[in-house]
């Protein structure tokens, strides 16, 4: 199960419709071992396209370094779907390489008619997917 704030929640929704009609992502970095979602990292999708994402290499290069430097960890990595549901595309499971990381898709479609997002969260090992609850809590 994913435990975030409603402030990150809210955050990462933003940041998606805001880039819409492009895909936005970017990363919720915790303390290494925790689980934990804390910092929120809005990245530049370096391929600006509604239908793929990709971190810049120098943008992600850097962010490593300053979690590394911060003993932090991806804890949530996130990006948004703008035409289809928020579910991981193959091409999302083949770039996974985080295991420990939590992969939240907020669609900014309503292909549900549940709504203007869909906001689901996914972990991805080895090319096997899982959904998992998220649970919005108001502070941890």
């Amino acid at each position: 199960m994913l435990t975030i704030t409603q402030a990150l929640y809210d955050k990462i929704v933003a940041h998606a419709r805001e880039d819409h009609p492009d895909e936005a992502c970017g990363v919720v970095a915790g303390p290494v071992g925790s689980g934990r979602p804390e910092r929120f990292i809005p990245m530049v999708n370096a391929a600006r396209s509604p239908t793929f994402y990709e971190f810049d290499s120098q943008d992600l290069l850097k962010l490593y370094r300053e979690m590394d430097d911060n003993d932090e960890e991806p804890v949530v990595i996130y990006h948004s779907h703008t035409a289809t549901e928020a579910h991981p595309s193959r091409t999302d499971i083949d770039l996974a390489s985080e295991p420990g990381a939590h992969y939240v898709l907020v669609s900014t479609a309503d292909t549900d008619g549940l709504g203007e997002f869909q906001f689901r969260s996914f972990r991805i090992v080895e090319g096997e997917v899982t959904e998992e609850e998220v649970k919005v809590v108001e502070a941890y």
